[in-house]
Formats: structure tokens, C-alpha cells, sequence
């Protein structure tokens, strides 16, 4: 799938998917709201409202308030790429994300999660 239909897609059925994997994981969805608002700045508040609007993907990182400083302390790879090597920064910060909620799926603590 090319970037720009990644980043088009709702955010309202992406994000979703994301609850669900780590959900199956039997971790939370306040876990991965936590997660979200670290990397984003947004609060759950935010993500609840954005659940229910035609927001897209690429937007809701676009407009993100305040990336975390640690986030480029992110490493390792999504779906055979690693994310430190992503050169165009959305699909970047979309791509931590994903690794994020890996890791949560993985069973890391949320301090390892959250590079404290």
C-alpha cells in the first residue's frame, strides 16, 4: 500500500485495529490510549472525539500538539522496516506508533514502552 493511501485512511478504522492487537494481548485500551498521548500529546479525550470523526490517518499525526522528545529513541522494525531508518517523517511517526502498540503487545512494561 503506497503512503499517501496510508495516510488518507480514517482514523476511526485504523485506530481500531490497533486497540484490537493489543486488546488480544489482553493488554488495555487505556494502556494504548497511553501510549498514543505520550507519542502524540493529544489527550484520550482527543482520541475519543477523533474515534468519531472523518479525521485522517495522516492528519491526526499532521496536527499532532507535541511529539515526545524521546520519540526518536523508538528503535527496531515494523513490518520489515526499521522505523529509525524511515526517511519521510510522517510515515515515521505513523511507524512509531505501530511500534509502540508492539511493544505493548509484546508484553514490555509501559517504562520500557515509554523510554523512561
Amino acid at each position: 500500500m503506497d503512503d499517501e493511501k496510508v495516510f488518507a485512511m480514517p482514523f476511526s478504522k485504523v485506530y481500531p485495529l490497533l486497540l484490537a492487537k493489543a486488546e488480544r494481548k489482553g493488554r488495555t485500551r487505556e494502556e494504548v490510549y497511553a501510549v498514543t498521548t505520550w507519542l502524540t500529546g493529544y489527550t484520550a479525550a482527543d482520541l475519543e472525539r477523533f474515534l468519531e470523526s472523518d479525521l485522517s490517518y495522516g492528519d491526526f499525526f499532521r496536527n499532532a500538539p507535541c511529539l515526545n522528545e524521546n520519540c526518536a529513541l523508538i528503535r527496531g522494525s515494523v513490518c520489515g522496516v526499521k522505523v529509525e531508518t524511515i526517511e519521510d517523517p510522517l510515515l515515521q511517526k505513523i511507524r512509531y506508533l505501530d511500534k509502540l502498540v508492539d511493544e505493548l503487545a509484546k508484553g514490555k512494561t509501559m517504562d520500557k514502552i515509554l523510554r523512561k
